[in-house]
């Protein structure tokens, strides 16, 4: 297997914190991005690189097995394994290994004796262990107005697509399992799983807090003072609302049901908070100024 060195396609060194590579792999995948490179071959394998160094290093566990075992990490857990067999039956065994940190480590034949070659010291018995696939991660970018609905996507996991269907309602940060569409098994053991992460990007005017939504609505003196009928946008249309006669600023209303779906709840949302901001009048005439002056005598 070819070595791919995952911290020089994060444009990092082994130094990196987990900040570090968390601050690459967005910077990257932003620019990357199959949507923004439609027509980038070349862009597009970059993109899948830049998810596989990151599924990698993001992972503390992950990332020490790599820097340890380099382009073997996978197999880390059967190579200890195997090294402790190797030490219970053949003491007198020389070879070496040259792991990717340069140390000399006790190493018999490693994947000959795993994966069906001969055993330690010329033994002819097979091993026969399975192995579960490699796990695998992935970040889907969307908007927040993508998930107001129910919908299927496409995924390009660069050697084979998959199509999943998107709740609706999911959240930022949020990830779910794709069970068995991971990497392939080790002698017949299971595939690994896939696991996508949600980055939701707000192109709204709202802000989102769980299932809840809240705005901001401006509304002028007069209409606070006298009261009105206005007309407000909601992520799933306009509404008319009723502002009371006299009300005062920061005045706080609720929408029942008119924030974000409630994921793998059919029909279930949270609701919509307004808080009304009134605008005060600028550039007042002598003739508003007057009558302001008198409606104040009146108080």
């Amino acid at each position: 297997m070819e070595f791919i060195d995952y911290y020089k396609i994060l444009e990092l060194d082994k130094t990196a914190t987990q900040a570090d590579i968390k601050k690459a792999y967005r910077k990257l995948a932003r620019k990357l991005h199959p949507d923004l490179n439609p027509n980038d071959k070349s862009a597009q394998e970059k993109f899948q690189r830049v998810n596989e160094a990151n599924e990698v290093l993001s992972d503390p566990e992950k990332r020490k097995k790599y820097d340890q075992y380099g382009k073997d990490w996978e197999h880390a857990e059967a190579f200890e394994e195997a090294k402790k067999n190797q030490r219970r039956s053949n003491s007198n065994t020389n070879r070496t290994y040259t792991n990717y940190s340069g140390q000399q480590e006790d190493f018999s034949d490693f994947f000959e004796s795993m994966f069906g070659g001969g055993g330690f010291g010329g033994s002819t018995r097979q091993r026969t262990s399975q192995f579960k696939g490699q796990d695998l991660n992935a970040t889907l970018n969307l908007n927040m107005t993508d998930i107001l609905q129910e919908q299927k996507q496409t995924l390009d996991l660069g050697n084979k697509k998959i199509r999943i269907t998107i709740p609706a309602g999911v959240e930022d940060g949020q990830t779910i399992k794709i069970t068995g569409y991971g990497g392939e098994g080790v002698n017949g053991g299971p595939k690994g799983d896939l696991y996508l992460t949600f980055e939701i990007y707000n192109n709204t005017d709202f802000q989102r807090v769980g299932n809840d939504l809240y705005k901001n609505e401006s509304i002028s003196l007069y209409d606070a003072i006298l009261g009105s009928l206005i007309e407000i946008t909601t992520l799933t249309g306009k509404v008319k609302l009723k502002v009371k006669p006299e009300t005062q600023n920061d005045t706080k209303i609720k929408l029942k049901g008119k924030g974000m779906p409630i994921y793998k709840k059919k029909g279930a949302h949270g609701d919509l908070y307004i808080t009304y901001k009134i605008t005060m009048p600028t550039n007042l005439s002598q003739k508003e100024k007057e009558l302001f002056k008198q409606l104040s005598e009146l108080r």
